[in-house]
This record gives structure tokens, sequence and C-alpha cells, in this order.
């Protein structure tokens, strides 16, 4: 009966921690930030879990980090959530940081916290009465600038976890196949890559900046990378096309993560490929035009913005622009001052 006891007491011991964050790519990017603090501050003997949406498992996947993900696929419904839940529930987690804060994670949360023995709770708030001063009233009471990063590592500060370094925040391990396909498109060339797509236009560069911009850089060789249906990336390639690739909807997500891992510099507006330099410690330029929780964290990216009075206007790039000049925070961002950073950033 004594060992029996002792068994327990020592299974007890043992932090098993569950991250809830189900979207977005750049999102779950950044919240990976949080994997290494929480490993260091629960020995390697414990275990790390993340529950995320089946469509972005295979990024949670690539952190070494993580010892189980849990996909949870939208088709199944709300009686589909309930029994992922309890499933969840079964694993005894000794602590669960929700990371997402939405229906969804809080239908979680209800039915992991109706243990005897409840874990451990965090909540990353999304502070929705600042959102809604900042682009209702203008009002804005959020950190100048808003590191998305920063906001996922605050709340564990309840755990007695704070970050100490900021040169690399994740350990992604990419498979052999990935590595070669990458390796057999860039050889030993040290590239630039250009990332000129993004979700919403309104945070897009001008296409013609980023043809100035390479013209600029006559030495530089480029990837570009995007989406099937960035179309417009051919434009880049045409313009030098001995030094300009274009591998827009060429390379699954995985492979453009490794790509950026691989750069020598990165240029980007908001958008997941920017916070994969950011986590992954690789130098970037960071153009940032109409968004609020885009700022970057590592000391390698360097942000160019313009100031004006009406940024920022969105959380994501969507709405209208208010400017005589249609997207002016991003036309004034100049290609000459982009080339003049990206030379003193690579050499």
């Amino acid at each position: 009966m004594c060992a029996r006891v002792v068994y327990y007491r020592m299974i007890m011991l043992k932090n098993k921690v569950l991250i809830i964050r189900f979207s977005s790519f750049g999102d779950i990017v950044q919240c990976s930030s949080v994997v290494e603090l929480i490993r260091q501050k629960f020995s390697s003997g414990n275990e790390i879990h993340w529950a995320t949406r089946s469509d972005f498992d295979f990024l949670v996947k690539l952190n070494s980090e993580v010892d189980k993900v849990w996909a949870f696929e939208k088709k199944r419904g709300l009686l589909g959530l309930i029994k992922f839940a309890m499933e969840l529930r079964r694993q005894n987690y000794t602590h669960v940081y929700d990371a997402h804060n939405n229906l969804r994670s809080k239908l979680i949360k209800l039915i992991l916290m109706s243990r005897l023995n409840a874990p451990e709770l965090l909540t990353r708030s999304k502070d929705r009465w600042k959102r809604i001063l900042l682009f209702t009233f203008r009002v804005n009471k959020f950190p100048k600038p808003f590191r998305g990063i920063e906001s996922y590592i605050a709340p564990l500060a309840k755990w007695k976890i704070e970050r100490t370094s900021d040169s690399r925040f994740v350990k992604w391990k990419f498979s052999s196949q990935v590595e070669e396909k990458v390796n057999s498109l860039i050889g030993l060339t040290q590239v630039i890559s250009l990332v000129p797509s993004a979700a919403w236009e309104m945070k897009r560069w001008p296409l013609d900046h980023w043809k100035k911009l390479i013209q600029l850089l006559p030495e530089a060789h480029f990837v570009v990378l995007g989406g099937k249906e960035d179309l417009f990336c051919q434009e880049l390639a045409d313009i030098a096309p001995e030094r300009v690739q274009n591998l827009a909807g060429k390379l699954s997500l995985v492979e453009s993560c490794q790509l950026i891992q691989k750069s020598a510099l990165v240029i980007s507006a908001d958008t997941g490929l920017l916070h994969v330099a950011d986590v992954l410690g690789v130098k970037a330029l960071s153009l940032m035009g109409p968004t609020a929780f885009g700022f970057t964290m590592s000391r390698l990216i360097k942000t160019l913005e313009v100031d004006l009075p009406c940024r920022p206007c969105s959380k994501d790039g969507s709405g209208k622009c208010s400017q005589a000049v249609w997207q002016r925070c991003m036309v004034e961002i100049a290609p000459t001052k982009v080339a003049s950073e990206a030379r003193c950033l690579i050499s």
C-alpha cells in the first residue's frame, strides 16, 4: 500500500503542461516562443502538449520541445469539441495555458477545470476594451510598439517564468526531405527572401517599390515567397531572372519556413513569415504600416515605418485608408531606405 502511495505521489509531482492555440499561422509562430521558456522552468522529465487546429498541427510539430500535439478538426462541431476536451481532461494536466481565449478554448478550459485536482490555469487576455478604444475612438492604451511575442510571454509571470534572451525563441526541427528540397533550390547562395504578399492588400508594400528595391541591389540574389494566388510575384522575377527566383506557390509552408531560416535577410511586411524570422533568429527588415500587433521582438530585426497620426488603423490590414494618398504609411517607406538598411544588415 505504501509503495502505491509513493508511486502516486511521484506521478503527481510530474508537471504536464497544455498550451491551447488553435490558429492562425502568425499567432501560432509567435506563441511558440513560450515553449522553450516553459521547458526551462519545468525540467526535461516533464511534458508539454499543445492543442491546435488540424490544419496547423504541422507547424506545432516542427517544435522539438513539444512532446505531443492534439489536433482538432473544425468539422467535428460542438459535440466533437466536447469529446476532444474530455480526451484532454483524461491527460491530468498540472498546468494549462489558454493562449487563444476564444469560445472553443473556453469550453475546453471549463471541462479541464472540472476535475477535483484542477490544473493551474493561465489565460492570455485579448484586451478587447483596449481594441475598442483604439479602433473605434482612436485612443491607444496598448504598449508602443505592441509586440505579439511579448504578449504571449507576459502571462507566464504568474508561473514565475520570464524571458532572459531574445536571440532565439524556438527550436524547430525540419525533416531531411525539406532540407534537401530547399538546398536544391538555393544551394550555397546567400539569398534575401522577399515576402511581398499579405492577407490584406492595405498592409502590402507597393509592387513598384519591390521592383525598385531589386534594381537598387544589383549584387543580391533574391527568392520571392508567397502563395499560388500571388501571380504578381512573377513580375519581380522578370526584373532580373538571373538573380531573382520566384518560389511563390512552389513551396509548402514548412519549406518556406526552412528557407527563411537559411536566408541571409528577410524583407517583409506584417506577415506570418516575418514572425518566423523573428522566432528563428534571422535578420530581417519589417515594413510596418496600418497594423497594430505585428511588431517583432528580436534585435536582429529592424522596423521601418512612417510616423502618421492615423497609425495603427487596423489589427490585420483590413478596413479603409483615411489618407489622401491611399496606403500612405506603406508608400512612404522608400525603396532607397530599404536598400540602404538591407546592405547594413547583411554586411
